[in-house]
């Protein structure tokens, strides 16, 4: 077994997107931690891998849902041989707000916004007392393009945005990396697994995972911290984050209500 570049964990990753990046990273020279529910596929995964990229490739059976398997598998990334936490593990709970099961939207926050919190936190102190190391949060477009029938899953992937964005800024000194990759559609089990028949997207748009994971690591390669895989021109990303830092600026010059009330507020109310 050729020499190790250290350990990547890999959340979600008995299918799809979780399956392209442990493949990748193996092939990059990198020891794998596996964290799926399905422990038949998981075990499937990590054997093949094992076996055709002559890594080490350990698994941790988990629910992350679940505060006790959230607890053992954070316990594990606080060991200081991780070098790469990808947190790809999501769910979707996809309908009008008013027809989600409560339970379902439960189990998407604890999955898709408490878990990947709790978990960068867990490999953080260790990546700064190195001074290096690289989170990968997977959110999607969805995270910038509020939709209906997608209201618990678009604020879930604006959350993993903004934390990794601010966590960018706040280690921007250090050695640490912080990558949020904004898929579109990809060919997997996702729209399967939120209870949908059939994809609300035309084939065409789709991406395969393999796609997806090949184009988020040479983003992170070039060092682009925010990758819109599908995003042909980079230019727009640039256009959006200048009206978004122009409005940030624009909101921090004045502590008093904006002029277009003041004017109700003299004639007093309304009528």
């Amino acid at each position: 077994m050729s020499y190790s570049k250290g350990v990547a964990v890999v959340t979600g990753a008995s299918s799809g997107i979780g399956v392209a990046y442990a493949e990748r990273l193996a092939a990059r020279g990198y020891d794998l931690v596996l964290v799926a529910r399905r422990e038949d596929r998981l075990r499937e995964v990590a054997d093949r891998i094992g076996k055709t990229a002559d890594r080490k490739v350990e698994i941790l059976i988990a629910d992350l849902a679940q505060t006790s398997d959230l607890e053992r598998v954070e316990a594990r990334l606080s060991n200081d041989d991780i070098q790469i936490l990808v947190n790809n593990a999501g769910l979707g709970a996809l309908g009008p707000a008013a027809k989600v099961s409560a339970d379902a939207l439960d189990r998407l926050i604890k999955i898709n916004v408490q878990s990947l919190t709790r978990l960068t936190r867990a490999v953080l102190p260790g990546f700064l007392a190195r001074n290096s190391g690289i989170v990968v949060n997977i959110a999607s477009m969805i995270a910038v393009m509020p939709t209906p029938s997608g209201a618990g899953y678009s604020g879930s992937k604006a959350y993993v945005l903004n934390f990794s964005r601010s966590l960018q800024m706040e280690l921007a000194k250090t050695g640490v990396i912080v990558q949020a990759v904004l898929p579109g559609p990809v060919r997997t089990e996702f729209f399967e697994a939120s209870g949908m028949t059939a994809a609300p997207f035309p084939d065409e748009l789709f991406m395969s995972a393999d796609q997806l994971a090949d184009a988020a690591l040479a983003a992170l390669d070039q060092g682009e911290l925010v990758c819109l895989p599908s995003l042909q021109d980079l230019s727009l990303w640039d256009t959006y984050e200048a009206a978004r830092v122009a409005l940030s600026r624009a909101l921090m010059q004045s502590g008093q209500p904006a002029r277009r009330y003041s004017a109700m507020v003299d004639a007093g109310g309304p009528r």
